[in-house]
């Protein structure tokens, strides 16, 4: 089967003001959708960054693929090597994603089109996307409540504020915990921190164990906290946490941290490749690893890298960034593969609005705090066009072609910068 036509189209959604360790959320998310679609008449589908980097090696591939069999991803990756070498380096995009960092765009793109070269794959033979890589060890994919401290509306308010609502205090991190739960049934809680003083988040963490005493908590600072800060904060948090997540920066930061008090330490942003997790293992750096297809190379890279962690001991759960039905899909047939998978997954997905989904029939349905894994063919998801060409338009209306989160903080202040750590 040889792939006939590829198409990248980058999006942009609306996204809530959410606080975090490199300012807040910008008014809008961007994401890339993948369509590859095979002479037989079979398409599959992808979802990526849409920060410009990203997209511009996205785009560049398109025509390289023309011809391909849809079974070779040696080819694949050896097409994504040649163009990401021919386009040359790329400045940094945002902070707090490691896959939009200069090292990652190899696995980026792979991963983008492994996904939907699978996708494909799976479709043609009339069998989940689940059977390709192995079969699946559960069909109900846990996932966490993610929260998050907030701003009632955008400064420059581009569109109606969301129903969310402010959440900066105790009352409010509880309230939206409570509707999340009440609306999708949540087993365990995270919240990100790293955005407002240190004893106020871990204030916020003893009123959600409080509210919700059987629900696991993690909080994660994205290593905005000094090392002298994330063990006085760990002395105040005693065992209320499931596990620690990038408290403090580096794998030096993080193997004293755990070597000083114990308790099992998280990563997405110290270990990104297997490089790091090399030298993470040999520090006793982190305890716990977020996977991510998007940046770790795709879809059978995180399986090689959940039996790395099942070889070595190490905990394993998944990282998310803003996304779409696509990627939750991806995300949730990998984790139905990987048999160790010790922690239920983050994912933003409530937070997307319900009219700005790009696959039909809409936002998928989360319940009991799981996604479910059916046997409908690759994903089991199809692209609305009319969505899709809606959402084209937003991106094409907007000035944002990287995601900044600082920039966007200075509009609320003008002086404020990026400072690792910040506390």
């Amino acid at each position: 089967m040889k792939i006939k036509r590829v198409r990248v189209t980058p999006i942009a959604f609306r996204d809530a003001p959410l606080l975090n360790a490199s300012g807040i959320h910008e008014p809008f998310a961007l994401r890339s959708i993948i369509e590859v679609e095979g002479d037989n008449g079979h398409i599959g589908l992808g979802e990526s960054y849409g920060d410009a980097p990203v997209l511009a090696v996205l785009q560049a591939m398109q025509d390289s693929l023309v011809g391909l069999d849809a079974f070779d991803l040696n080819g694949l990756r050896a097409r994504v090597i040649q163009t990401v070498a021919r386009l040359g380096p790329v400045q940094a995009g945002a902070e707090l994603a490691p896959g939009s960092h200069p090292s990652k765009q190899v696995a980026n793109a792979y991963s983008a089109f492994e996904v939907a070269f699978l996708d494909l794959q799976a479709r043609s033979l009339g069998l989940p996307l689940v059977d390709l890589l192995g079969g699946a060890v559960r069909t109900e994919v846990p996932f966490s409540a993610y929260l998050f401290f907030k701003y009632a509306k955008h400064i420059d308010a581009p569109y109606a504020p969301d129903s969310w609502g402010e959440a900066l205090s105790e009352e409010q991190i509880v309230a939206q915990a409570a509707r999340m739960i009440e609306a999708h049934g949540f087993q365990s809680i995270k919240l990100k921190a790293g955005a407002l003083e240190p004893e106020h988040e871990v204030a916020c963490i003893k009123a959600l164990k409080k509210a919700f005493p059987d629900h696991p908590l993690r909080i994660d600072p994205n290593g905005n906290w000094s090392l002298d800060t994330a063990l006085r904060m760990a002395e105040l948090l005693g065992d209320d946490l499931q596990y620690y997540e990038d408290p403090t920066p580096g794998l030096e930061g993080m193997a004293e941290l755990h070597e000083r008090t114990g308790m099992l330490l998280a990563t997405n942003m110290v270990v990104t490749d297997f490089e790091e997790f090399r030298r993470s293992v040999a520090l006793n750096s982190v305890q716990i690893i977020l996977a991510d297809h998007h940046y770790w190379g795709g879809l059978r890279d995180t399986q090689a890298l959940a039996r790395m962690c099942d070889t070595f001991g190490l905990g394993l759960s998944m990282h998310s960034n803003s996304h779409l039905g696509i990627s939750l899909m991806a995300m949730a047939h990998v984790a139905a593969a990987v048999p160790n998978l010790t922690y239920a997954c983050d994912t933003h997905y409530p937070w997307q609005e319900e009219d700005e989904e790009v696959i039909k029939g809409g936002k998928l349905p989360i319940r009991n705090g799981c996604v479910s894994i059916t046997r409908a063919p690759g994903l089991g998801v199809e692209l609305d066009q009319d969505q899709l060409a809606k959402l084209h338009e937003q991106y094409l209306s907007i000035d944002i072609r990287s995601r900044d989160d600082a920039r966007q903080m200075r509009k609320y202040d003008p002086a404020w910068t990026i400072r690792k750590p910040r506390f």
